[in-house]
């Protein structure tokens, strides 16, 4: 007996459509990792496929474990809630991060290039008479 096949259809057209909701959430955040070109505009997309394709995917299956062992399952829920709230919040942190050491080299770059310009001007014999 396969409790997938015995699956009533009032729980497997809803289970139906968050998994394929969830998928399709979890496929797009990879597609956009995969086009968008800098890292600041790739931080969205993960999060949205991480976040919403696997609630999406856990609510289906705390929908099929709760029909097949015909008792509430909300453990996956549980495990949806944290991946929804720590997700996000890491990839803020992620994103602080890279935008600190951007801004970092951006000013170590300007650091650089103002001591060459001032050892230029000091070797510049034609720029000590101006």
């Amino acid at each position: 007996m396969n409790p997938a096949i015995d699956l009533p259809l009032w729980a497997a057209i809803p289970a139906a459509v968050f998994l394929v909701i969830g998928a399709t959430l979890a496929l797009i955040g990879s597609f956009g990792l995969a086009r968008i070109p800098t890292f600041f505009e790739r931080l969205h997309a993960p999060t949205l496929g991480t976040s919403w394709g696997v609630a999406g995917i856990a609510i289906c299956s705390m929908i099929v474990s709760t029909v097949v062992t015909g008792r509430p399952i909300i453990h996956e829920l549980l495990i949806a809630i944290f991946i929804m709230i720590t997700t996000p919040v890491t990839l803020m942190l992620l994103g602080r991060a890279v935008l600190y050491r951007h801004q970092a080299e951006k000013a170590e770059a300007e650091m650089r290039r103002a001591a060459l310009e001032r050892a230029e001007r000091a070797l510049d014999p034609k720029g000590a008479e101006d």
